[in-house]
Formats: structure tokens, sequence, C-alpha cells
């Protein structure tokens, strides 16, 4: 019986540990030696803000699902925790930034962990106001939010 679970606790903790390795990388995008040169990003460099992501990925939803005006005020619920949910991880993404610069590694995977449970909190908060506004589309909408989550694209895209 100890065999069995042992057989299984490696493979699960390695892809934790790989996965909180790997994370810790994309999540410290500073670059060390242009923070020691004093000299700022270029402007294609720059990371955009979750804010401004959101309210772009808002506009190009709204347009493809085509929400009707009996569905606009679970839009507006959708889009609400939306907002909310970009600017908290603003907040973050500044506090990271702030404290890369003195933070050692497990303090990196901490506040990463931290950020992991942040994320977990905003989806509880956007499920149940995305499933009210899912439930009320149409057969088409609920057909092209399918092939949006699917695929990340926001354009016309074949729905076979």
């Amino acid at each position: 019986m100890n065999q069995k679970t042992n057989q299984y606790a490696f493979p699960s903790t390695a892809i934790v540990m790989m996965v909180a390795f790997f994370s810790i990388f994309i999540l410290a995008s500073v670059n060390p030696a242009l923070a020691a040169s004093g000299k700022k990003k270029s402007p294609a460099v720059e990371r955009v803000s979750a804010v401004d992501y959101t309210e772009a990925r808002i506009k190009k939803l709204q347009a493809a699902l085509k929400i009707t005006d009996d569905q606009q005020e679970l839009w507006k619920n959708l889009t609400q925790v939306m907002r909310e949910n970009a600017k908290e991880l603003d907040t973050l993404s500044k506090d990271r930034t702030e404290m890369t610069k003195t933070m050692n590694a497990l303090e990196a995977m901490k506040f990463h962990s931290q950020i992991t449970e942040t994320r977990l909190e905003q989806q509880k908060k956007l499920i149940p106001v995305f499933e009210a506004l899912y439930v009320s589309m149409s057969d088409e909408q609920k057909k092209v939010t399918d092939v949006i989550f699917r695929t990340g694209r926001h354009g016309k895209q074949r729905l076979n």
C-alpha cells in the first residue's frame, strides 16, 4: 500500500514543483541588466496592464457575442467582476514589480502562491455571473462563446 501512495505522490509533487518553478520565470519579467543600466524598456517590451487588457477583451467579447438588450444587465454584472479582478491583478503586479528587487527565491515562490490563490478567488467570483449570462444566451451565442473559450479567437471563426 505504501508503494502505491509513493507511486502517485512523486509525479504529482514533481508536476506541482515544475509548474511553480516555471511560473516564477513567467511572473518575474524583470530584466536585471536593463534595471542595472537605468534604461527604460522600449514600448514594445512594456507590459500591458490587466485593466487595459481586460477593457480590450470586453470590447472584443461584446462584439463577438452580440449581446442583446435583454442580456445587458447580465453583461454589465460580468464586466464589473472582470474589471474588479483586473484592478486587483494590477495591484498585485505592481507589488511584485516593487518586491522583486529584494525578493529571494523562497519569497518569490510564496508570492506566486499568493497570486495563484487570488486568481482562484477571482475565478470563483466570475463563474456565477458568467453562468447567468451563458444560460441566457441563444444557441448561436453559446457556439461562439464555446469557440472563443476553446481557441481564444474573437473574430470570425469556424464553428464546426
